[in-house]
């Protein structure tokens, strides 16, 4: 009976943090949108005084070979007149989803005194939201996999039914997250499936060099949901590669307890080192030996 009683509240608890993480990268982009966009159209206004001043006085340059020079120098793709700019609201949800999961891009960041005061208490905030939902949401990815492994578990098979487990989450995850978003990357930024590769690991990897960054080309007309729905991409995709890279650790870990576990040393030894540096709360998959 109490089993009974944690799972709504669990189930409740989750959809609350959820919600709460939404809302949160929400109110992050109405309020990036509402500091920087006002300053970003007078930016844009004083650039085109000083480019059609600098043509005055420079006469023998012609202008669009002028506009062609500074986009290819990437000092301005956000002057084009078709680009909505910087700080339109997707822009502005896909930055707040770079400032709370850390990846921090370089390309984007807020110009105005208001906005780089929000941005840090936004991100003193909202990266230890993003860790509690992410620590979540792994749980519940562990919690489906070990279901999945008693649901099909055999006696005498575990080991099996184990591997299989793994190779299941392995495999759709890379689909999902590493494979399938670099052929889109590529046809909608125009970049081979390396560079899209390269992005998309770079990215979940909360690296993020900034050297390659889905939705910037001025010239291209990018659907309004675009940059939000890669925002979503990286949050699910963050908490699969966690997982991920929690699995490489454990590997690890066996591989030296083998090291170290030698004649000289006693198994009862080895036991309490393994046993201290095991953290309970931590939503760990764990290979046996």
């Amino acid at each position: 009976m109490p089993h009974l009683m944690v799972c709504p509240r669990q189930i409740h608890w989750t959809l609350t943090l959820v919600l709460g993480y939404l809302f949160y990268l929400l109110l992050g982009a109405m309020v990036f949108q509402m500091l920087e966009k006002q300053a970003e159209a007078q930016s844009r206004d004083q650039f085109q005084l000083e480019k059609l001043s600098f043509l005055q006085n420079y006469t023998c340059l012609d202008r669009q070979a002028l506009e062609q020079f500074v986009q290819v120098r990437g000092t301005s793709c956000v002057w084009v007149p078709s680009y909505p700019g910087n700080w339109d609201f997707s822009n502005s949800f896909f930055f707040a989803g770079t400032v709370v999961t850390t990846i921090g891009y370089g390309n984007l960041a807020p110009s105005t005194v208001a906005g780089q005061v929000f941005c840090v208490f936004y991100a003193l905030f909202g990266v230890p939201l993003n860790l509690a939902f992410l620590n979540q949401l792994g749980k519940g990815l562990s919690a489906h996999l070990l279901t999945l492994g008693r649901w099909v578990h055999k006696p005498g098979r575990a080991q099996v039914v184990q591997t299989l487990t793994m190779a299941l989450f392995l495999t759709t995850g890379t689909l999902l997250f590493l494979v399938f978003p670099p052929m889109i990357f590529s046809y909608v930024e125009g970049w081979s499936y390396g560079e899209g590769f390269y992005f998309t690991f770079i990215t979940l990897s909360t690296i993020g060099f900034g050297d390659y960054v889905v939705g910037m080309d001025p010239n291209k007309h990018y659907i309004f949901v675009y940059k939000s729905l890669a925002a979503v991409w990286i949050v699910f995709g963050l908490a699969w590669l966690a997982l991920v890279f929690n699995l490489g650790a454990d590997l690890m870990e066996k591989f030296l307890q083998l090291k170290w576990h030698k004649p000289g040393l006693g198994m009862t030894e080895g036991a309490a080192i393994s046993k201290s540096e095991e953290d309970p709360d931590q939503p760990r998959i764990h290979i046996s030996s």
